[in-house]
């Protein structure tokens, strides 16, 4: 039988392939037929492969039987559907994702892995990239909307060296952080936990810090899906960047 992690990462990166097919097809609603053919092959292969667990996909009626089951898949079928359907002089843009990962009751998320279709990559829990090296000099480097920066982020600035860097959907921002293209991810504004939960799951097992914008561990398949706030980061940076954050709040 295919291990949790193994079919995670092979569900993200079919997923990933249906995209690609339907981009190059080029229909004329192709953000919303992305997540709804995404989504399809997403709760087909795991009716199949997975029968018992229950799912909760961003793309799919909350079945609320999930909070009474012991395993639940979290999935995105589409990470980023404006990034997907988008075109930058003339090219497609490639920060979008798919994302998929398996709750456990008492253990919390046991499996997770993000695709990045049209860069070819999936990063995933089965094998989990090493942390990168800390660097020694110049601003932390945090991974942000390209249209719209958080508030917080900018707060940020007053009081540690910050360099914005601009990027789509939420798991190209984390895998970003995973790879060491950026220091950290913030987000405040809040999310589903569709959003984060395999992202996090995967900076996770590349021993990346991961928690509330508080420091409390991020829990999932709660009866609200949504989330308030984030932070993926080197674990070395977590007390720095939390002190701040910390420091923000108490001022407002």
């Amino acid at each position: 039988m295919t291990s949790d992690a193994a079919l995670a990462a092979a569900l993200a990166e079919g997923a990933g392939r249906v995209l690609l097919d339907l981009r190059a097809q080029d229909p004329a609603d192709l953000g919303a037929e992305g997540d709804r053919r995404s989504n399809a092959f997403l709760l087909e292969r795991l009716g199949q492969l997975r029968p018992a667990d229950a799912v909760l996909s961003e793309e799919a009626k909350d079945d609320h039987r999930r909070l009474s089951a012991d395993r639940v898949w979290i999935v995105d079928p589409l990470d980023g559907t404006r990034e997907y359907a988008e075109r930058t002089d003339g090219a497609w843009r490639t920060d979008f994702a798919v994302h998929v990962a398996l709750w456990q009751r008492g253990a919390g998320l046991v499996a997770g892995a993000v695709a990045l279709p049209a860069r070819g990559q999936v990063f995933g829990t089965e094998r989990p990239v090493p942390p990168p090296a800390a660097r020694e000099d110049g601003p932390l480097r945090i991974a942000v909307s390209r249209s719209r920066p958080p508030e917080l982020v900018r707060r940020l600035g007053a009081l540690l060296p910050v360099e914005l860097v601009g990027m789509g959907s939420a798991g190209v921002k984390a895998m970003a952080v995973v790879t060491g293209e950026a220091d950290a991810y913030l987000h405040g504004g809040g999310q589903y936990e569709w959003d984060s939960a395999a992202p996090v799951a995967v900076a996770a097992a590349s021993g990346l810090h991961t928690s509330r914008l508080d420091g409390s561990p991020l829990a999932y398949n709660n009866s609200d899906p949504w989330l308030p706030d984030l932070l993926v980061c080197r674990a070395g940076l977590a007390p720095r960047l939390l002190a701040a954050v910390a420091q923000i709040e108490g001022g407002r």
